[in-house]
């Protein structure tokens, strides 16, 4: 496996984490120079034609529209329809069919292990891209073959303005505040709702090496089946009554109670523990066990987690 002095530039992990990760994005010239691809285009596209591979082509390049976005597993003729330029084939979790491309991993070693999601791969002719987005989690992005203009524009709030009449979530009047172009070997790192479009200038593929990051909604979802499968149940229970909470309206000090409650459960360290290790480190793709047998541990107080299990 090649060597790579430094894929953070001038920053050491420190200074990295602590000036940029979650806050601002950070190019990085040569951060894999040399760096080969251990798979070709034709064979990213034979991945998009199994069924059990995530993958998806996006067609267009105005950003007032129209998008389309086609999910795969693809037949072969599909990509001979495809026109010459402006599309991008996208695939996800490469890393789990191709180790070599798990590889690059190695080299992210200054973040937990159990937050990495996937290596995702896409592939562009002239002019490809998936358009004005944002994504809700940390990702590096490698320009591996050819070379891609990257706009960065601002951190997205929580309800942003979105293109109308798309599949996709194209983030409507981009604002431009920072251009990068990508030649092989280049990295850009990028921080969770930073709207970004990126174009390719020439035919290319760019590798993703992205962080997993759950919204709220699904941590409570799973921690809700956690909780519905063991013995820790906690009961509501009324706080101090007085006659004049007795009405419909519901009194303050009811939400009060339930919020007590709530934080009861969740100052319960070892269960918080126990959960979060096994949320974390459960495969992408669970029915894939061959290809996730590696793929996420988290350690706890001695005990390794390891998929979603406790190995020791």
């Amino acid at each position: 496996m090649t060597a790579f002095k430094n894929i953070l530039g001038d920053l050491s992990a420190q200074q990295f984490l602590q000036s940029h990760w979650q806050r601002k994005p950070l190019m990085v010239p040569g951060a894999f120079a040399g760096y080969s691809s251990p798979i070709s285009a034709d064979e990213l596209a034979g991945l998009s034609l199994e069924p059990d591979v995530e993958s998806r082509v996006v067609l267009g390049a105005d950003p007032s529209g129209p998008w389309q976005v086609q999910q795969g597993p693809f037949q072969e003729a599909d990509f001979s329809r495809l026109p010459e330029s402006e599309w991008t084939l996208i695939v996800q979790a490469v890393d789990l069919w191709v180790p070599q491309v798990k590889e690059l991993l190695s080299h992210f070693s200054f973040l937990p292990p159990w937050r990495f999601d996937d290596v995702m791969i896409s592939y562009a002719p002239v002019g490809g891209s998936a358009g004005p987005h944002f994504d809700e989690y940390d990702v590096f992005l490698i320009q591996v073959e050819g070379s891609k203009c990257w706009q960065l524009g601002q951190i997205e709030d929580d309800n942003p303005p979105l293109l109308d009449n798309s599949d996709l979530r194209i983030v409507k009047n981009f604002q431009q505040t920072q251009e990068w172009l990508l030649a092989p070997g280049d990295m850009l790192y990028l921080p969770p709702r930073l709207s970004h479009w990126g174009i390719a200038e020439t035919e290319g593929m760019t590798f993703s090496v992205g962080f997993r990051s759950p919204s709220l909604a699904e941590l409570l979802a799973d921690l809700a089946i956690e909780l519905s499968a063991g013995n820790n149940d906690i009961y509501y229970r009324d706080p101090q009554l007085s006659v004049d909470m007795a009405g419909e309206r519901i009194h303050p000090a009811f939400i009060q109670q339930v919020q007590a409650l709530l934080g009861q459960l969740l100052s319960d360290d070892s269960l918080m523990e126990d959960w979060f290790a096994r949320f974390m480190t459960a495969p992408k793709y669970p029915g894939l066990e061959k290809q996730t047998k590696e793929l996420r541990k988290a350690r706890i107080d001695g005990r390794l987690y390891h998929n979603g299990d406790i190995v020791n």
